[in-house]
């Protein structure tokens, strides 16, 4: 049986008994805590929550809380800031970590200007390599520097709360991104030509509603991700684990340090080679059991609502699979104009404040999260 001290080839590593088990125990030890997916959204918060830096003045202040703004009233500034800047106070408010794509990142800040403060946060990078709702909008697996060159992705459109409840804030940010604006700002930023917008729902098919409802023509749903994989670890038990396959394999990463997607292409590297050790000791007993935990792992993540905006171009499923040269406007085009977007919000926004005031249902508490309140934020909006 080979050893881990061999060094042996990527392709041919093979753990002996008792380093598959460990490798296994980890695995199984990690994702066994969680039954539903908002439980592993609380465990990565937590874990993001010790690395923000801590304010001098009560971190509150920084978002929108004057909720007795009429939205009509409202003016708001989109302004481009720093990762570090960014990261730190997105993690404020956000149920999820800010990770990284690579390629294209554009870190916005969305302020109410007659307050200064800010109202939410969207950032946009490369889209994913494969959708099987964009391919089959698109009758065909795209090109990619097609892709690359014409597509953008929001990856985080999360306003602050309450703003987001009392003011349907996360449709604001939606249209800033469907806007002209914001597709002007990235071809001069990257020196390309967008003209199509993307995003997801974050809970997809546990969650009957979204924020992006109810938001044609600007933007629509275009069907359902597959999302077939496991979930990412928290970065201190993956970083352990990933040093400890290194080691086993001579040294080497188990994947290409410039990868893309690496953290979530080196997990599925070691469980693949977790079994492939149990197939050559002929465990087959073990080998089943592991992969039905690892399905109810991967079951763990859901298919996301995939959504999709034009900017306004009728012939985009053309233009982008090389049929024409040239993007042609439709009627409503100067609709996507920055003012324009945010006027029909504005409409929208009124509606939801009129109708929560006569409720007695506006919302005035700040969720900020903090270590000592995790479970006191609803994940799953």
């Amino acid at each position: 049986m080979q050893s881990w001290m061999e060094k042996p080839r990527l392709a041919e590593l093979i753990l002996n008994q008792s380093d598959t088990d460990y490798a296994m125990s980890r695995v199984r030890d990690y994702y066994e805590n969680f039954d539903r997916i908002d439980g592993y959204f609380r465990d990565r918060k937590k874990e993001r929550l010790e690395g923000v830096t801590p304010s001098l003045f009560p971190v509150e202040n920084e978002f929108f809380n004057d909720f007795t703004m009429n939205p009509m009233d409202m003016n708001f500034a989109v302004t481009e800031t720093s990762k570090e800047v960014y990261d730190n106070l997105f993690c404020q408010v956000s149920s999820f970590p800010a990770d990284d794509n690579p390629g294209k990142n554009v870190r916005f800040l969305i302020k109410e200007t007659n307050t200064n403060t800010i109202a939410g946060f969207v950032r946009l990078g490369s889209p994913t390599i494969n959708s099987a709702p964009r391919n089959k909008m698109l009758g065909n697996t795209p090109d990619l520097t097609a892709l690359n060159r014409h597509f953008i992705m929001g990856f985080h459109i999360v306003p602050a709360q309450p703003f987001g409840f009392n003011y349907l804030g996360g449709k604001l940010l939606t249209m800033i991104c469907c806007s002209h604006f914001t597709r002007r700002y990235l071809n001069k930023k990257y020196g390309v030509e967008i003209c199509a917008f993307e995003t997801t729902s974050l809970y997809g098919n546990i969650k009957g509603c979204s924020q992006y409802d109810g938001m044609k023509p600007y933007l629509r749903n275009v069907g359902l991700t597959d999302s077939k994989f496991l979930l990412t670890m928290a970065d201190k038990w993956y970083a352990e684990l990933n040093e400890w396959f290194i080691n086993r394999n001579g040294g080497e990463h188990l994947i290409k340090k410039d990868a893309s997607s690496r953290k979530l292409k080196t997990q599925t590297k070691m469980i693949a080679i977790i079994k492939a050790s149990l197939r050559s000791q002929g465990r087959t007993t073990d080998l089943a059991d592991f992969n039905d935990f690892i399905k109810k792992a991967i079951d763990l993540n859901t298919q996301k609502l995939q959504y999709f905006s034009n900017y306004g171009f009728e012939n985009v499923v053309d233009y982008v699979n090389g049929k024409t040269d040239a993007l042609i406007k439709k009627p409503n085009y100067d609709n996507y104009e920055l003012e324009n977007a945010i006027n029909w919000w504005k409409k929208k926004a009124q509606k939801r404040f009129d109708n929560l005031n006569a409720d007695g249902r506006i919302r005035h508490e700040m969720e900020v999260w903090k270590s000592d309140n995790l479970e006191g934020i609803d994940i799953i909006r």
